[in-house]
Parts: structure tokens; sequence; C-alpha cells
């Protein structure tokens, strides 16, 4: 028995999960392994990949997240997976890699944010070398992101606060003030732009699930202001609506709207709760050190 690929784990998944129970997802990896694949060696399950990870609960962890894009599985809190309807519809013995790229939840996935930066992977069959390493390092980042606004979702309040005010920092930004955690009038931080605090930007962190900022959301944040300075930040997890868009856009403040897909993008460009795990090296040949003979 070879190990599975890990579009070869999308059935084993969903008849782990076909009950309708939530369970944890170390627990699901090991039901899937029990199950379907205590027939590989001990060496095979103890295989690794090279940046250490079990080989077969990598595989197993991207058989989950492509279900989870394709809609067939959901995460209904942080480290936890459970069937869907559609999930529960799927009677055929075979959920092939194909079905699952080209179901309509897995299609909006890749597009809803930005058509451009998040296409739908290349197909392997007609895929170079480059766009294979390409594509990988691609779903890496997605996969990463998204887990890490779900993370975002789930931590506390006010130290999502400090989590804003630190990539702030991180970006360039001078140093921050907290404020009071009791009536700082929807201010939840200040950057100071210059040593001796001369420009300010005050700064609203909103860890919404859900929900959206709503138009009053921003009437607020720019009342908090007053006088004191012209320029905020308002950040979420979530995203605005159109009211909350227009009313920051036809302010007289200069008002920076950041929402969940942008902000987990700016926390992985400045390594704010993320770090590197493994650089891989390509190499390609070098021509000159042979027409230097």
């Amino acid at each position: 028995m070879e190990i599975p690929k890990f579009h070869e784990t999308f059935i084993p998944i969903l008849k782990v999960l076909e009950n309708g129970e939530t369970l944890q997802a170390r627990e699901m990896y090991q039901k899937v392994i029990d199950n379907f694949y205590s027939k590989l060696t001990k060496e095979q399950l103890e295989q690794k990949t090279k940046s250490g990870d079990r080989l077969i609960i990598n595989r197993i962890a991207w058989g989950k997240s492509y279900l989870k894009k394709g809609g067939y599985i959901e995460f209904p809190k942080r480290g936890f997976v459970k069937i869907t309807e559609k999930g529960k519809s799927h009677n055929s013995s075979n959920l092939t890699l194909k079905q699952v790229e080209s179901s309509d939840n897995f299609l909006e996935f890749y597009t809803e944010e930005d058509p451009e930066k998040n296409s739908v992977p290349t197909k392997i069959s007609n895929a170079s070398p480059q766009d294979l390493i390409d594509e990988g390092f691609n779903s890496i980042d997605v996969q990463v992101k998204d887990e890490l606004l779900e993370k975002l979702k789930t931590i506390d309040p006010f130290y999502f606060e400090r989590v804003i005010l630190k990539l702030l920092h991180k970006m360039g930004y001078g140093d921050f003030i907290e404020t009071s955690k009791t009536g700082d009038g929807g201010i939840d931080g200040i950057i100071n732009e210059d040593k001796l605090g001369l420009d300010k930007i005050y700064i609203q962190a909103k860890r919404y699930g859900e929900s959206k900022v709503r138009e009053k959301d921003i009437r607020n944040f720019i009342g908090a202001m007053s006088g004191d300075t012209q320029k905020g930040v308002f950040v979420t997890t979530s995203t605005f609506d159109k009211g909350a868009i227009k009313k920051a856009n036809d302010a007289h403040h200069t008002i920076i709207l950041i929402d969940g897909s942008k902000l987990v993008d700016l926390m992985h460009q400045y390594n704010v709760g993320v770090q590197i795990k493994m650089i891989y090296e390509v190499k390609e040949l070098d021509n000159d050190f042979f027409d230097s003979e």
C-alpha cells in the first residue's frame, strides 16, 4: 500500500465525518489513518516531509483544506472540523481533485477577494516545474492566511488591538500608545508618526466574526477623533459594508480601511503572527562557470 496523494484522502475524510459529529482535527487525522491506512508500514507512517512534518498527516491536512474550500466540510471553531450538507450529499465512492476544484465554493474561495491574485491553481497536466513550485507556494500562502484569519477571529479582543498596533509598528510607523480599555471613545490606539507626537494616527480595531462594519461604526470613529488628528485607520477581521466605505471616503479626515483579507496579507508580508518554517533552494546550471574554461 502506498501513501495516499492528498486528493485521495477526500473520501476517507468525508467517511470519518459522515455522522455529522464535530471532531478535533488531530482526532480526525488519526481516525482516517486507523480506518483507511492502517496497512501502511511503520516506516511509511513515520515518513517526514522536507520540513519535518509527518507525510501522511500532511497529506490528510491538505485534503481537509481542499474539502473546506470546496464546501464539503467546515471549521465550526478553531481546530475542529465538521461535514457540511454538501459533504453529506456526496454519495459517490470517489471524489476527484477536478471535481473539488470545479465546484462553485472552490471557485468563489479563489475569486471573491482578488481574481488576479488568487487565480485557480494551474492544472498539473500542463504545468511546468516552475509552475508547480509557484502553485505550491501560492497554495501554502492561501492556507496560512486562511488559518491566520480564523485565529484572529478567536483571540481576545484586547489582544487583537495589540496585534494591530504591533503590525503598524512593524510596518515602520512610530511608537504607539494603547488607550484605556474603558472610556476611550472608540479609539484603541494612537500611533505617533514623529518622535514628538505632533502627527498622530488614531486606530480602531474590531474583531468581528461574520458581522460587517457599518456606516455608524465609521461615523462614531470619526467623532472620537475630534479635532486632535485628521488621520485614522479602521481595521476589522470581517468586511465593510457599502455605507461604511462611502462614509470613510466622504469624510474630511483621511480614513484607511483594512478588512480581514488585507489584514492577513499585511501580517504575512511583515511576518506578524507567522514565522518562516523552511527555506528551499532552487538551483540552475551556471553557464558562466563552464564558459570560463
